[in-house]
């Protein structure tokens, strides 16, 4: 027998081999229910069925198969929540990151359609969160315009430059949860389109009645004015949405006009952090699980100690640590139901929120209020971060019931005390911020509260001249 008809026999003898082990694997397969198709391997997923996924790889069918749709078996593993077929597929090669339909990850998937579990475990597989799907839109703002809270919860602390972002489309859609689940996690219920419009008025303006019902329990001023000098209830008559209009147009009440003090206003603030903490229930025990803030150019400062007899005022008790990093979790501001529009001579006309225009001459009461004018001017004011000065109106008001004092600008809103901040170092100490204090690092290093914003704090290490930014983080960020 010469060397051909030998090697004919050996591959005659293979193929058979061959074909044996497949037909044994099909057999195998259909017992179990399956095929040896790329549709097999998708529902092998979907169903956590490790053993038939090994099977059908090792006779031929690919970890990157895709569907119809363009999606890969990661997609649908993410989707229907199954860890052990996501382990195989990712021990595989496969990216975790592999795009299919519309240009999403697995990450998205899931966050559009899958468990909470799902999105936690691929982002600890290093999924990226800032990815971006074939519209541009990243897995945060999916997991809004889907209404998923839940979601948010688990990716709001990567992406956090966009919660305000995120808080205003979630205003406009009307998706209440989700508005709770955002600024628990430090949006900001002041932002503010570029028009002036607040996420209160947006989701007025749009006719979502428990969205706005979340809005004003969590601290949303109706009053609030947007660049033409209207208000949500404005903004809902407008749009037809009369009876919410009327909620909202009910007249602002005295005490709404007080001037305020920002030391007095932590135990408000205080409560509020708290119920959150504690998942609605005050009384409980609050679940921190916010990360120390890192921010700016470098660390956050040390727990601050007096200096110059200036302190952050306490509002809970216990030792200060010996080095802890702050972190903001709540912003105040409340702007009074009126802007000042002009002065001429010693008259001053105001804008009020509940509607018209008043003018008011120094030394009477603005009707309807406490606040008394007692002087008006004009003078030039620096345009803050333009550069330049503008000549602007000034009415110096007097709260006859407090005998507190506070100048209104036009052009800016009309508020009832500085802007503060209510900051926790990672001992658990809280106190009320504001622009202007100062304090002392445990390294000795002086600080002082530069300005207190929205959605964050900027803090001076007037030692070295560092300038430092505390983000806020919300009660659970």
């Amino acid at each position: 027998m010469n060397g051909k008809p030998i090697a004919l026999l050996l591959a005659a003898c293979v193929l058979a081999g061959c074909k044996d082990r497949q037909e044994s694997a099909q057999q195998e397969l259909k017992d179990r229910g399956y095929e040896l198709t790329p549709e097999a391997f998708f529902r092998a997923a979907e169903s956590d069925d490790v053993a038939v996924l090994g099977k059908l790889v090792e006779h031929g069918i690919a970890v990157d198969t895709r569907n119809a749709a363009g999606d890969t078996a990661l997609h649908a593993a993410a989707v229907a929540g199954m860890r052990k077929s996501a382990d195989f597929l990712l021990d595989r090669k496969l990216p975790v990151d592999v795009t299919g339909a519309e240009g999403r990850t697995p990450l998205m998937s899931a966050v559009v359609s899958g468990p909470p579990e799902m999105v936690r475990y691929l982002l600890s597989q290093k999924a990226d969160p800032l990815k971006k799907d074939a519209e541009g839109i990243k897995p945060l703002m999916l997991a809004v315009r889907e209404g998923r809270a839940e979601m948010v919860a688990e990716l709001a602390p990567y992406d956090r430059e966009k919660l305000d972002d995120a808080l205003l489309v979630a205003a406009l859609e009307g998706k209440a949860a989700v508005i709770d689940e955002l600024t628990n996690y430090g949006a900001s219920v002041y932002a503010r389109m570029d028009d002036g419009r607040t996420p209160l008025m947006l989701a007025a303006e749009n006719g979502h009645v428990e969205a706005v019902e979340m809005l004003i329990e969590i601290g949303a001023n109706r009053f609030s004015m947007d660049d033409e000098g209207r208000i949500a209830a404005d903004l809902a008559r407008e749009a037809g949405h009369e009876q919410l209009a009327m909620r909202l147009a009910e007249a602002p009440g005295r005490d709404e006009f007080g001037i305020e003090e920002p030391a007095d206003l932590g135990a408000e603030m205080l409560a509020k952090v708290t119920e959150a903490e504690s998942g609605g229930d005050a009384a409980g025990e609050p679940a921190r699980s916010g990360e120390p803030a890192a921010g700016g150019a470098g660390a956050v400062p040390a727990a601050p100690a007096p200096l110059d007899g200036m302190v952050l005022e306490p509002v809970s008790e216990g030792d200060l640590p010996a080095k802890q990093p702050l972190v903001m979790r709540a912003y105040r501001q409340k702007e009074l139901p009126l802007r000042v529009e002009s002065v001429e001579g010693e008259v001053a006309t105001l804008r009020m929120s509940s509607g018209g225009v008043k003018q008011v001459a120094q030394g009477e009461t603005i009707p309807g209020t406490p606040l008394k004018v007692v002087r008006v001017e004009r003078r030039m004011r620096d345009l803050k971060d333009q550069g330049g000065q503008t000549e602007v109106s000034v009415v110096e008001v007097e709260d006859e019931d407090s005998g507190r004092r506070r100048e209104l600008v036009s052009g800016l809103e009309s508020t009832a005390h500085d802007p503060v901040a209510l900051v926790e170092d990672a001992g658990g100490k809280r106190y009320v911020a504001r622009a202007g204090q100062k304090f002392r690092g445990a390294d000795g290093s002086e600080y002082v509260v530069v300005d207190v914003r929205p959605n964050q704090m900027v803090i001076e290490n007037r030692t070295s001249g560092e300038v430092i930014t505390v983000p806020l983080r919300g009660p659970r960020g």
